[in-house]
């Protein structure tokens, strides 16, 4: 195995554009190097992007947005006050991934590139409108999110393409977003269903809001008809009961160890109810 350390994301596609064989690009390493140890993935190349300047930082955009590093580990979030104000539902997805150890290696680009319907960071970022920078060999594009994953285990990312940052708008007045889950433990477990709400506020009434699933699909889903439940509500009774049936609606999950097609479903509506009033909540400007 050929171990390389580029110092920018140019010479890193480079690089990967060159490999013949089976090649890795290393950011936390949550995922390649258990799959390594496992045997299910042997790269002829792992291209470590930990030494390239900026991977590890968080900053503001000039709009007001949010850009963060492809290396920046799911404890850092957590720790950066200002961001977890602005897009706790993003941070706190991210912080539910893994052990207090693995929180300090994995990263939001990873849990997105490892392809699982059920990654806990990617809900809150496809809530958020969030995007990020694929760079390849002729050059960088942005894309959102949402269009990312393709299905378990696969991403729409070419060969020798990497994502090199990831970009959150603006958190705007009056607007709040949360992410749960419910598993079967208490803790370090794989959703059953997970869901995430941003929304936006004019008064007491919704404005504006997105609503993503995990883990009821073969990609985390966002579902347009549960927004559009809430959109010009305050959140009322009827609303919380159309936003349920909106989530259970477009649930198409799989039946396994963990839970039933029809549980799943069931559980959907539950928690999209429960994330919509913590986000409802948020952007009254109670709570975290």
């Amino acid at each position: 195995m050929h171990y390389h350390t580029p110092a920018t994301f140019e010479d890193a596609v480079k690089i990967a554009a060159a490999c013949g064989g089976v090649t890795r690009f290393l950011a936390g390493g949550t995922d390649v190097l258990v799959q390594m140890r496992a045997g299910a993935v042997i790269p002829d190349d792992l291209i470590d992007l930990k030494h390239i300047p900026g991977v590890r930082d968080i900053t503001r955009t000039p709009e007001g947005g949010w850009r963060i590093g492809i290396a920046v580990a799911g404890a850092e979030l957590g720790a950066h006050d200002a961001l977890c104000r602005d897009w706790p539902g993003v941070v706190e997805g991210m912080e539910l991934v893994g052990s207090t150890q693995v929180q300090g290696r994995a990263t939001l680009v990873g849990n997105l590139c490892n392809g699982s319907p059920a990654a806990d960071s990617v809900p809150g970022l496809v809530a958020a409108g969030a995007t990020v920078t694929v760079t390849g060999v002729n050059g960088s594009r942005e894309v959102p999110v949402a269009e990312i994953p393709a299905g378990p285990g696969r991403t729409v990312l070419q060969p020798g393409e990497v994502i090199s940052a990831i970009s959150l708008p603006p958190r705007g007045e009056n607007g709040g977003d949360a992410y749960l889950r419910f598993i079967p433990r208490t803790e370090m477990d794989i959703a059953v269903v997970g869901c995430a709400v941003n929304l936006r506020l004019d008064g007491d009434t919704i404005s504006e809001a997105r609503v993503a699933l995990g883990a009821v699909a073969p990609t985390v889903i966002t579902v347009q008809a549960a927004a559009d439940a809430i959109i010009g509500t305050t959140l009322d009774d009827a609303a919380l009961e159309a936003l349920a049936d909106a989530a259970r609606a477009a649930a198409t999950p799989i039946s396994d160890k963990r839970g039933t097609a029809e549980f799943r479903t069931h559980v959907s509506g539950v928690m999209a109810q429960r994330v919509a009033r913590l986000a409802y909540t948020r952007a009254k400007g109670a709570g975290k």
